[in-house]
C-alpha cells in the first residue's frame, strides 16, 4: 500500500494532501488501472481523517475521471484507456500488445464484410492519418503547473528529436481549431479533461506515466535525522507533491526547503543552508552554477542530486514506438 500521510500544520488542506498523494500514485504507475484503493475505513485508521472527508475526496477523484465506486466492491484505479476508446478512437493504448491489436482488428473486420484488400487501404489510410498527426506534438497540463508542462516538453525534445509545443489545458480548444491533426501527450490524470476538448477525428491523445521516485525516495529514507534537504523543480507542483511525500515518509525527521530553479532568492537560501540537494535533471546545471558562484560563502558544500526524468522510460519508449513512423 502507498505510504498515505497528511501534515496536519500544512498550509495546504488535508483533503487535498490526500489527493496530491493519490494522484502521484496514480501518476506514477503505483497505482495501475484496475487497482482497488483503500477503504475509507482503511485510510481514516492510516491518515487518522474522517471518512466522511476521505468519501469526499474519492468523490472528488471520481468526478475528475480517475477512479470509478462499484457497488459492493470498492473503489479502482479507472483504466483511461477503456474510457478513451468510448470517447475517442484514437486514444492510444499503450498497453496494448501491438501483435494481438492487429490480429484482433483484421478478425473484426473480416467478420464485418470486408476483404482482405479493403482492409489493407483501412490501414494505408489510418497510417497517413497518423503521420499527419506526428507532425505536430502538442503537451498539455493546467496553467497551474505549467512548470512540470515544460519538464515534459524538454524531456520529450531531448529523447524524441521532434519539435514539442507546450500548451496550457485552458487553451487547448483555441490552438487545436487551428489544426487539422495533432498528437496530444498529457499525463494520465489529465486524459479525462482532454477528452472533453479534443475533436474524435483529426486528435489524437497519448498518455503518459510519470516516473515513480522510488530511487530517490529510497535515499529520503536514509537520510540522517535533522538533514536539511532541499528540492528543486521547474514545476510548483511537484515541488508540493514533494514535500507530502518527504513528509509521508520522514514526518519532521529531516527539514525540507524548496525552490523553483528560477526563484533566485529561494534558490540561494536553498543552496546556503541545504545538505543535500535534489533537483530535476535539467535544472542540475543551473543549481551546479548557482552553487559555484556561493560556494566561497558557505560552510558545507551541499550534495546534488540530479532525479530522473519526469516522464518514466517505459513511456518513453512507448511514445518512440507510436511515433517512429514519421521519424
Amino acid at each position: 500500500m502507498f505510504n498515505f500521510r497528511i501534515q496536519a500544520d500544512s498550509h495546504i488542506s488535508p483533503s487535498q494532501q490526500l489527493i496530491d498523494q493519490i494522484q502521484f500514485a496514480i501518476a506514477s504507475g503505483q497505482y495501475p488501472p484496475g487497482h482497488r484503493l483503500p477503504s475509507t475505513r482503511q485510510l481514516a485508521q492510516i491518515t487518522n481523517l474522517h471518512r466522511n472527508t476521505i468519501s469526499k475526496v474519492y468523490r472528488q477523484l471520481e468526478k475528475k475521471g480517475l477512479v470509478e465506486s462499484i457497488t459492493g466492491s470498492g473503489i479502482y484505479v479507472k483504466s483511461q484507456g477503456d474510457e478513451g476508446k468510448k470517447k475517442n478512437k484514437h486514444l492510444v493504448g499503450l498497453e496494448s500488445s501491438q501483435a494481438d491489436i492487429i490480429k484482433r482488428t483484421i478478425d473484426q473486420l473480416l467478420e464485418q464484410g470486408n476483404n482482405l484488400e479493403q482492409i489493407k487501404q483501412l490501414f494505408f489510410e489510418e497510417i497517413e492519418w497518423r503521420l499527419r498527426c506526428s507532425a505536430l506534438i502538442l503537451v498539455t497540463v493546467p496553467k497551474v503547473d505549467i512548470g512540470a508542462g515544460q519538464l515534459m516538453v524538454l524531456e520529450l525534445e531531448q529523447a524524441l528529436l521532434v519539435p514539442t509545443q507546450l500548451v496550457p489545458l485552458e487553451e487547448l480548444n483555441h490552438i487545436l481549431t487551428q489544426t487539422t491533426s495533432a498528437t496530444v501527450v498529457t499525463s494520465r490524470y489529465f486524459v479525462p479533461q482532454v477528452l472533453e476538448i479534443v475533436s474524435p477525428e483529426s486528435i489524437r491523445v497519448i498518455p503518459i506515466d510519470i516516473y515513480d521516485y522510488k530511487k530517490e525516495l529510497t535515499i529520503i529514507r536514509q537520510l540522517s535525522k535533522n538533514t536539511n534537504l532541499g528540492i528543486v523543480s521547474l514545476s510548483g507542483g511537484i515541488l508540493r507533491v514533494a514535500e507530502i511525500l518527504i513528509h509521508s515518509l520522514r514526518g519532521d525527521e529531516i527539514n525540507t526547503i524548496t525552490a523553483t530553479i528560477h526563484d533566485q532568492r529561494k534558490l540561494n537560501h536553498l543552496i546556503r543552508f541545504s545538505d543535500v540537494i535534489m533537483c530535476d535533471r535539467n535544472c542540475s546545471t543551473l543549481v551546479k552554477k548557482n552553487l559555484q558562484k556561493l560556494q566561497s560563502d558557505l560552510i558545507r558544500i551541499p550534495k546534488i542530486i540530479a532525479t530522473n526524468n519526469y516522464i518514466s522510460e517505459k513511456s518513453i519508449q512507448l511514445l518512440k514506438k507510436e511515433l517512429e513512423i514519421s521519424n
